[in-house]
């Protein structure tokens, strides 16, 4: 799973490479990837340790892949990387990029002159934040996501249904509430302890995952830490690319990702908008013989058109379309007559939507 990259390839799916990001991703075949998820080092410019009251220290993040010598410093790395990792999305490619206060703001303005267009920030509450110790300011209780995409006209995805189902049928916001890795979820080294201390929880991935990407898509993980993403990934039914030069992370990531299971075909499905799932016109049902010339359509309130043989219907004073009949019985400016019209099965009334969904149902098997 591990490799070394060497020259122009083929892309290296659901692979982790070996090597620094920007050398790696400049490697990799332009307009290959479809959603970058960048977890870059915060450069938290901590001053000595901290210490909780009973004067126990605080397992912070003091490695040395987070030390910056400047802000100067910090911004050149920023704005090469994202350089990068431009070049390799797709024309309607997207970029998530989560940080801190200490460094979100920088990769914004980067992002923004790099010629990225900002879509959303997403704050991830955490709800169970690390306390602040020396309780001289607002304990950091979120990160910040920039979502963005590789160009102001890019059709990026968003599944808005799907992340809506996921909201128990209310919209989606931008304020996320999940708990920071803890128990089960935080890997540990041979020695017992976090083999990182910044792992991102995998619920975190899978909402980014899901309503922003959709099986198959290719997902790059420049700064790979111990494989979030890519176990994500691979659980969804998306390729992975993960780039990390820690050797000691990448052992983790390799054996977490290994024991992963891939969903089957039917739970990989989610909810998707009416305006996505394929064109059906009336009269293909007509056609079909699934309704017949002459046969009659109810409307809510028990008023009756006959289907014509071009898929137009005909009452008593009006002929058109499902639609256009429909919003002319309600005196209304328009109507979904796929849920306004019934027509009678085995004595009941049943939508013709039923009908719709029959043909849809063909289409995608």
């Amino acid at each position: 799973m591990m490799t070394k990259l060497k020259g122009a390839q083929a892309l290296p799916l659901n692979t982790i490479l070996d090597g620094d990001c920007i050398e790696m991703m400049n490697a990799l075949p332009a307009a290959s990837v479809d959603l970058i998820f960048a977890d870059p080092p915060y450069n938290l410019q901590l001053k000595g340790d901290l210490h909780r009251p009973d004067n126990s220290r605080v397992d912070a993040v003091d490695d040395e892949w987070d030390q910056f010598s400047s802000f100067k410093a910090y911004d050149d790395f920023t704005r090469a990387w994202l350089k990068a990792a431009r070049r390799l999305l797709k024309p309607n490619g997207a970029i998530w990029v989560i940080g801190s206060y200490h460094n979100i703001f920088r990769v914004g303005a980067a992002l923004q002159d790099q010629g990225y267009w900002i879509l959303n920030d997403v704050v991830w509450r955490k709800s169970n934040p690390m306390p602040n110790f020396r309780g001289k300011r607002f304990t950091n209780a979120h990160e910040t996501m920039i979502w963005a995409g590789r160009d102001e006209a890019s059709k990026y995805t968003f599944n808005y249904e799907a992340l809506k189902a996921l909201n128990e049928g209310i919209q989606m916001r931008s304020d996320w509430v999940l708990p920071i890795c803890t128990g089960h979820e935080r890997l540990k080294d041979d020695k017992g302890e976090k083999a990182h201390p910044t792992q991102k929880p995998e619920s975190l991935l899978h909402r980014v995952l899901v309503g922003s990407t959709n099986p198959g898509d290719v997902v790059l993980d420049p700064f790979f830490g111990t494989g979030t993403t890519g176990a994500v990934a691979k659980m969804l039914g998306r390729d992975f690319i993960g780039i990390e030069r820690e050797a000691a992370y990448r052992k983790v990531a390799e054996k977490r990702i290994a024991k992963v299971r891939k969903f089957d075909r039917e739970a990989l499905q989610v909810s998707t908008s009416k305006r996505a799932e394929p064109r059906v016109p009336f009269g293909q049902l007509v056609e079909r013989g699934m309704l017949r010339p002459g046969e009659e359509l109810y409307s809510p309130r028990g008023q009756i058109a006959k289907v014509r043989a071009d898929g137009t219907l005909i009452g008593n004073d009006v002929k058109g379309s499902i639609h256009q009949v429909g919003a002319h019985l309600e005196g209304a400016p328009s109507c979904n007559g796929w849920t306004y019209w019934t027509f009678k099965q085995d004595g009941k009334k049943v939508p013709i939507d039923v009908l719709r969904q029959q043909i849809r149902s063909e289409m995608t098997n």
